[in-house]
């Protein structure tokens, strides 16, 4: 079975990023690496955070915007419980969110799941395009939402989800051009999908 198995966000400011992502908690989970490549909008895709409760969402939020992220949508209860969206200082867009309505314990700094969301013009179509390299389906919902098997060694899961639809979820214009500032890695790299997002053989991690 062929596996997901990095995410290295590609940054203009490493050394900035590395404080970032240690602070708001990531410094474990994902790779950066320097890049001057032009983007601008929407790149295309987002990191989701599932947490234990609102506290702790408030947590992570909190930490981000004292580490210099940006707010995109206050956190707030909603239909499917509660959840906030911030923007990094690299520009990546990060999803903070639980299913619960209330605390029913202390805020912690844990991570239920992270999941790296890719924005797919036709999710049936780039679907197929992973199954047919290698990919195995965990969760399916028709065309709105993907998610594939996940393995121990990579602390992040990989899911597709509409490309507007996302943006809308985020709460940002969908329009964007330019580099997705983000690359996946997996021994079946490299090659490219649908959508532009680019797969290479998964290299040495990357600190300043």
């Amino acid at each position: 079975m062929t596996s997901f198995e990095s995410v290295t966000l590609e940054v203009a400011a490493l050394a900035a990023a590395h404080r970032f992502y240690t602070a708001f908690g990531l410094g474990d989970q994902i790779r950066l690496r320097a890049s001057e490549t032009p983007t601008a909008g929407f790149r295309g895709f987002a990191l989701a955070l599932t947490v234990s409760g609102p506290a702790t969402v408030d947590g992570f939020i909190g930490a981000a915007l004292d580490a210099g992220a940006t707010p995109l949508k206050a956190a707030a209860k909603s239909f499917w419980g509660y959840g906030g969206v911030v923007q990094a200082p690299d520009g990546t867009i990060l999803k903070v969110a639980t299913s619960a309505r209330k605390d029913t314990g202390p805020a912690t700094r844990e991570i239920d799941d992270l999941v790296l969301l890719l924005g797919a013009t036709d999710v049936a179509a780039t679907k197929r395009f992973y199954l047919d390299h290698g990919l195995t389906v965990a969760k399916s919902f028709g065309r709105k939402y993907v998610e594939f098997a996940a393995v121990e060694s990579c602390p992040v899961k990989l899911a597709l989800y509409g490309h507007r639809a996302l943006a809308k979820d985020l709460g940002i214009p969908a329009d964007g051009t330019g580099s997705h500032r983000v690359v996946l890695g997996s021994a079946a790299g490299p090659f490219t999908d649908p959508d532009g997002f680019a797969w290479e053989l998964p290299a040495p991690v990357l600190t300043p």
